[in-house]
């Protein structure tokens, strides 16, 4: 059994639930932070191993997200277990905190975090907070919160925040621990790195790509419309499909498809504010990340 080296727990997450879990040849592990781009990489990797936008489920029961404690631990194994087709899993946990197993393939997703914060406020105001501590087993009070800050302020403020990134993976520090992890280990055979804005530039390419670093070969025929079923428009109209929670969790699925687009962050802020980021991030993850990661933007 390959032990997990770090363990990454929150209050509905917890990456021990890898511990044991038996890996099979052509494993497939999507492993990026929050609102980076893994829905659209749990779409493409589904898309390229069916091979029609039609898919046989849900794609939740398909690329089940295994730390995820809204269902039991061996539930999700079992699960998993009987897929008889090739499969590809979801985790929120840095390659640090699951079992790096030689037959599996690890692709982490990373998205400007500027943009990631953005869609992390959006999304955070679409959860149903009681129904999800309910569904953990962590009730906890139903007393209203406190307003958050308008958008702008609350950015600043995740810009600014001196937190642990292994007990807050999607603060600023935590997304580039989880990114400069992989980073470190973009030279392994089996760790694939996917940038979210190459996905928006020239999706057909992207997937060509990922289908050749994972061995899959598609009949040319087949590419028009695997592709067009990836785009952000198509998933969105499928929302009920695509979503990755359970029923009641989110106030409006159609909504967790909100935008789509890089810039948003970048747009919200000012000149200054934007060079206080960088300096932020400079300390944080070494330069060659920190280009792959900007692509040069201000």
């Amino acid at each position: 059994m390959t032990e997990v080296p770090v363990r990454y727990r929150s209050a509905d997450e917890d990456s021990a639930r890898w511990a044991g879990f038996p890996f099979r040849e052509s494993d497939i592990v999507i492993s990026t932070r929050s609102k980076s781009g893994t829905t659209w990489l749990q779409m493409i990797c589904a898309l390229l191993i069916f091979q029609t936008p039609d898919l046989p489920a849900p794609l939740t029961e398909l690329s089940p997200w295994l730390d995820w404690l809204i269902t039991p631990r061996d539930e999700v194994h079992a699960l998993l277990g009987a897929q008889q087709h090739r499969r590809f899993i979801k985790t929120h946990t840095p390659l640090d905190g699951i079992p790096l197993d030689p037959r599996a393939t690890y692709i982490v997703v990373a998205r400007h975090p500027l943009d990631m914060a953005v869609s992390l406020y959006h999304h955070s105001a679409n959860i149903d907070r009681d129904r999800l501590r309910q569904l953990t087993g962590h009730p906890g009070s139903l007393a209203t919160a406190s307003p958050r800050p308008a958008l702008r302020e609350w950015v600043l403020q995740w810009i600014g925040a001196t937190v642990s990134p292994r007990d807050q993976l999607d603060s600023l520090p935590g997304v580039m621990l989880h990114l400069s992890d992989a980073w470190a280990r973009r030279a392994q055979r089996n760790v694939v790195l996917v940038h979210y804005d190459d996905l928006s530039a020239d999706l057909a390419d992207e997937m060509r790509r990922l289908a050749g670093l994972l061995g899959i070969t598609v009949p040319a025929p087949a590419w028009p419309a695997l592709v067009a079923a990836a785009t952000f428009d198509r998933m969105r109209a499928r929302a009920d499909d695509l979503v990755p929670a359970p029923p009641g969790i989110l106030v409006d699925n159609a909504a967790f498809f909100r935008r789509g687009t890089s810039g948003s962050g970048r747009e919200l802020l000012t000149g200054a504010e934007r060079a206080r980021y960088h300096a932020r991030a400079a300390q944080m993850a070494p330069p060659g990340l920190l280009s792959w990661l900007h692509r040069g933007s201000g």
